[in-house]
């Protein structure tokens, strides 16, 4: 197969202050999670730049967030084998950030609010598409685009969308950040799940009358401790009670009580396990119910033979243009452990910087312009399995 990696390289470097370009106007066009309205224009940009390279858009609305949207080529052939392009063009930065974190340049490196994560990684996908078209290369599974608007907080909207296209695909690409100064791949991934345990009790005069009732927050610190028992740090388990909440006032006994727990896991199996134990929790204090409500918000990204087999063709094609990739795991969920659950998924392959979530959020230019070379070489490549 002939060896497009310098070519590819090459002129991804030339268009430098086109992609400079292209990040200012994505970054200072804020795009918090938390406000919908504020995501149509970032939405926007993006659409503008994909309908140049060929491609019809679609916005897809949220019932509670802001658009997402999805993209695939005006010439597409009716029944061509698809490969997904996948990223968020939300945030964790509310409105206004700008003015205390503003975007820049300077020398190889841009900062800015939502530029690392992960708005860099949108970068990629579209000049990566600009290389293919302008260079001709070609292709042999067709490429398709979903961008969403709530990844940061759940993908609980767009996740329906995610899971109809990863079924429909030979193979998924996730535009999330590297990690490290490396640009490690992103491998594996914990799966997250969050339950919300409810304690009901009963109020009583904390001096006059303690006996008649049945406080929740004593109920709380058994249920607490019987949580942290399952951390296992050999088979990467933590489970973290976050945040509490109960009682009235500190002459009552308390009534009810409240946690709210985190927990992260590197298998499906694992997770089960955990959920049967969380939701077979009893109460030790008389007189006290439990409700529990939760469950898995995201599997985990394992290690599948598909997943490998593209990490694989990764490593490979990195070598065509100097890169010798790592690949990792990261303790955090994205949108490629709902894809990786249906078709092969390779996550990471966006910037390399540092700072997601972070106010010295920045990328390198140079690398992640070697990251959108990489993908171009990934999406002209025949199938692995």
């Amino acid at each position: 197969m002939q060896k497009h990696g310098e070519q590819i390289l090459e002129f991804l470097q030339n268009q430098q202050p086109d992609i400079v370009a292209f990040l200012k106007r994505m970054t200072l066009a804020e795009s918090p999670s938390s406000v919908a309205e504020s995501q149509d224009r970032v939405h926007d940009i993006l659409a503008e730049y994909l309908k140049k390279l060929d491609f019809k858009t679609r916005p897809v609305s949220g019932k509670t967030t802001g658009r997402h949207l999805y993209a695939s080529p005006m010439n597409r052939k009716r029944y061509s084998k698809n490969q997904l392009l996948l990223g968020h063009y939300d945030t964790v930065w509310p409105l206004g950030t700008l003015d205390e974190m503003p975007f820049v340049v300077k020398e190889n490196i841009i900062k800015g609010p939502g530029v690392f994560d992960m708005k860099g990684g949108l970068a990629q996908i579209v000049f990566a598409l600009q290389a293919i078209q302008a260079l001709e290369l070609p292709l042999h599974l067709t490429p398709v685009i979903f961008v969403n608007g709530d990844e940061e907080i759940g993908s609980r909207d767009s996740r329906r969308y995610i899971q109809m296209l990863a079924k429909r695909v030979q193979r998924s690409f996730v535009l999330e950040p590297s990690m490290g100064s490396a640009g490690v791949l992103k491998t594996a991934r914990k799966g997250v799940a969050r339950y919300t345990i409810n304690i009901q009790g009963k109020a009583a005069h904390a001096g006059l009358d303690p006996e008649s009732g049945a406080s929740a927050i004593h109920e709380l610190s058994f249920i607490i401790q019987q949580l942290f028992s399952l951390n296992d740090q050999e088979k990467g388990i933590s489970v973290n009670v976050g945040t509490i909440d109960g009682g009235l006032r500190p002459n009552v006994i308390a009534p009810t009580s409240q946690a709210v727990v985190d927990v992260r896991v590197q298998t499906q199996v694992d997770a089960e396990n955990i959920e049967k134990v969380i939701f077979a929790l009893k109460p030790q204090v008389p007189g006290v119910t439990l409700s529990i409500e939760g469950g898995i918000g995201r599997p985990a990204l394992e290690p599948t033979q598909e997943n490998h087999a593209l990490w694989m063709l990764a490593q490979d094609l990195g070598k065509e243009i100097g890169l010798e990739l790592e690949e990792g795991m990261a303790g955090g969920g994205s949108d490629g452990n709902i894809t990786s659950q249906y078709t092969a998924t390779l996550d990471g392959l966006g910037p390399v910087g540092d700072g997601a979530h972070a106010h010295h959020e920045f990328l390198y230019i140079d690398k992640t312009i070697e990251r959108a070379a990489l993908l171009t070489l990934l999406l002209i490549s025949p199938p692995v399995l």
